[in-house]
């Protein structure tokens, strides 16, 4: 009924291209117009991926006075296709734009993905254009295994440079609500807020993440052990007890084999692992407990910096020994930023409506900062009085530049 809707209204108005009729549903399954598209969609790889048809040449043709080279009854669907986009948005800050040079950049591939971009490595997220990197989109004969290979995707997809929404789209798509396609148009808001955060991982999560950074630390140590140069009769014995720190939390590790598949108990439960990666890159396949796993590693002086199923942690790994001395070091104190004012996003400053000296209240409006097209009122969260301001009017500004300071 909303395909016949959608060309009745293609015809009324003589339209003669590709272009998308969008109704909502409500609960009982009546449909409502919405809008009409006359362009291709974001989303024109999905119909591109089931039904196998070039959608721009069909345009390009079409546009050129061609007919179509088909029928409706021709038309076959085949398989499931979802489509992710990969933006350049803080999903920590209610989804703010980031912008910033992509200091890497690798796109994922495999069975079933595609990727359509228009960047490369070395490129810029500039503030004055929509901040889409990717989209990704992944096919498959049904729906769940194209969201495992969307998923594994996501974890191979190599983004550095500006903050990035993967995180969000990997924690999504597992969500079980979305897995069962329990969907409304409230499905976000009503799940994860105005803004998203991983928080603490689950036990099973954070074995899986410490299980990642021992077998990296192990095999580094292995590496360094076979360089030549060594003393005479100096042979590599593996530290056999561990301890691992994951989100703040420790995990007791033993080394029970180090045959591949690596053998471990953390924290008493068995687990075995096994890891490939192609020299120099950061992106791992896993085998964790029989299951394939894909990850990206970094180092990070004594810790790894892993992601992993839309989680970014940072592991640090120290044998039992050296966990003893790291407890007895004092820990450091982050500096007090609650007298700045920050801004919440790169940008231009349109205005500044205050100068030192000034007393202000909350809810006073300080500054505007211009980005992505929008214009955006920077207010006081408290009453206080203005000691410094950093920024005029025209400055372009960084993600958590200091903008005023109060006294």
């Amino acid at each position: 009924a909303m395909g016949a809707q959608a060309v009745a209204l293609a015809r009324a108005v003589g339209y003669h291209s590709a272009g998308t009729v969008e109704f909502i549903v409500d609960r009982d399954r009546r449909f409502y117009f919405l809008e009409m598209n006359t362009r291709l969609q974001v989303e024109h790889p999905v119909t591109e991926l089931i039904t196998g048809l070039d959608l721009v040449e069909l345009m390009i043709r079409v546009a050129a006075g061609e007919p179509l080279p088909f029928i409706q009854e021709a038309l076959r669907i085949d398989g499931w296709a979802v489509e992710a986009r990969i933006y350049a948005e803080d999903p920590a800050r209610g989804f703010l734009p980031s912008t910033g040079r992509l200091v890497r950049y690798r796109e994922p591939g495999g069975p079933g993905i595609r990727v359509d971009s228009g960047v490369t490595e070395g490129g810029e997220v500039s503030l004055y254009y929509d901040p889409m990197i990717a989209k990704l989109c992944a096919w498959a004969p049904d729906r769940p295994t194209a969201l495992e290979r969307l998923a594994g995707a996501l974890d191979a997809f190599v983004i550095r440079g500006p903050t990035h929404n993967i995180p969000f789209l990997a924690s999504l798509i597992a969500h079980p609500r979305f897995r069962d396609g329990r969907l409304t148009t409230g499905f976000i808001a009503d799940e994860y807020g105005d803004r998203f955060e991983a928080g603490p991982p689950d036990p099973a999560t954070a074995r899986r993440f410490a299980a990642i950074a021992l077998a990296l630390r192990l095999r580094e140590d292995e590496r360094a052990a076979r360089t030549t140069g060594q003393l005479d009769g100096w042979r590599y014995a593996p530290e056999r007890r561990w301890t691992v720190t994951v989100a703040g939390h420790e995990l007791d590790i033993e080394l029970v084999a180090q045959s591949a598949p690596l053998r471990l108990a953390i924290d008493g439960q068995p687990t075995e692992i096994s890891l490939r990666a192609a020299a120099g890159s950061m992106v791992l396949e896993l085998a964790i407990d029989g299951t394939a796993v894909v990850a990206q590693a970094e180092r990070r002086g004594e810790a790894w910096r892993l992601t992993h199923g839309g989680r970014v942690e940072t592991v640090v790994v120290r044998s039992r020994r050296a966990a003893e001395f790291a407890h007895r070091m004092p820990e450091k104190q982050p500096p007090d930023t609650a007298r700045l004012i920050t801004s919440p996003m790169p940008g231009l400053i349109l205005a500044v409506h205050v100068r030192p000296g000034d007393a202000v209240k909350a809810g006073q409006e300080l500054c505007v900062l211009e980005a992505m097209k929008m214009e955006n009122v920077l207010r006081a969260e408290r009453d206080g009085t203005v000691a410094e301001v950093r920024v005029a009017p025209r400055d372009t500004v960084a993600a958590d530049q200091v903008l005023l300071a109060f006294a």
